[in-house]
């Protein structure tokens, strides 16, 4: 199993970001690599086994399923169902952490999954710069101050 790790400071107020990032069929709002998502079968984005079928920009569809979601603790944990990237038993979580010391939280993204043998660097860096940072950076610059996301 490959594991896949990044971690971030957003200058903003843990409940601010979650508020943004929360919704399970949110991922176009704020991430820059999302076109568009809907939730299979007409069901709520915020209930377990829920399945999101999302489009990124270049054309991928990929389907994932919500496994665990946390407004206490500030965590969501999906995995993906189908998708072109070619991994396999693909499990992530993202969580938030309060920062005390100023209005700020810590953010964590991991990952674990499975693929072909030659892909681990490749899929790797794919995943934690290309999904994972990018999705940080575009919350670093989202205007994220007060528990209204936005």
């Amino acid at each position: 199993m490959i594991r896949v790790y990044v971690s971030s400071v957003i200058q903003a107020p843990a409940t601010a970001v979650w508020s943004r990032i929360r919704d399970f069929n949110g991922l176009p709002v704020w991430h820059p690599l999302i076109a568009e998502s809907r939730i299979e079968n007409s069901w709520p984005s915020d209930r377990i086994g829920c399945i999101r079928q999302f489009r990124t920009r270049d054309g991928g569809t990929i389907r994932e399923r919500l496994l665990a979601l946390s407004d206490y603790d500030y965590t969501c944990t999906y995995e993906i169902l189908e998708s072109p990237m070619g991994v396999s038993d693909y499990v992530a979580t993202l969580k938030l952490t309060p920062v005390t010391d100023g209005d700020r939280c810590f953010a964590e993204w991991s990952a674990e999954f499975g693929c072909a043998p030659g892909r681990e660097e490749e899929l790797a860096d794919t995943i934690g710069r290309g999904v994972f940072q990018a999705g940080f950076d575009a919350l670093k610059r989202a205007r994220l101050h007060d528990g209204s996301g936005g």
